[in-house]
């Protein structure tokens, strides 16, 4: 099933928190944050990582997108994102 993480990317702007870090904190390889980034699927135990690097439930990060819906990629730099 297609997800996006654009709620992941909102989330961090808003704790003012750089990919980097989330990196770092949640022990997430770099090929996984390019899945991230490409709205690919990663692991549940990824996102519970993130989930709790944040301190927030996996609602919050990731969305289920239906056939037709937008699954815009928020790219690094793009309307203030990091």
């Amino acid at each position: 099933m297609p997800v996006s993480y654009n709620r992941l990317w909102t989330l961090l702007t808003d704790k003012k928190m750089s990919r980097a870090e989330l990196r770092r904190i949640g022990k997430i390889s770099p090929n996984t944050m390019t899945k991230l980034i490409r709205n690919k699927e990663v692991s549940l135990s990824v996102l519970c990582r993130i989930c709790e690097a944040l301190d927030t439930n996996i609602g919050c990060i990731v969305d289920f997108v239906r056939d037709g819906q937008d699954r815009t990629i928020v790219r690094r730099g793009a309307e203030g994102n990091p």
